[in-house]
């Protein structure tokens, strides 16, 4: 990436990023749920990147909003 961008850019695309890793988090969430009695092991990685949107999730909210999590942990 070469362009150079604004502050008000920059926060338009990381939360689109974020709408976007919403969208994935519950995805893999209700996939995990659906899957948990059939394929337990499918359940297992469908788990594992739900929690891996969780995690990006919490970066892009630190980022937005420095110290929004900090009173969860």
């Amino acid at each position: 990436m070469t362009d150079v961008v604004d502050s008000d850019e920059l926060l338009r695309r990381i939360q689109r990023a974020r709408a976007c890793a919403v969208d994935e988090e519950r995805t893999w969430r209700s996939r995990s749920e659906e899957l948990g009695a059939t394929d337990p092991q499918a359940a297992r990685d469908a788990t594992v990147r739900q929690m891996s949107y969780e995690a990006v999730l919490r970066v892009l909210d630190e980022i937005v909003t420095p110290g929004k999590h900090a009173e969860e942990g």
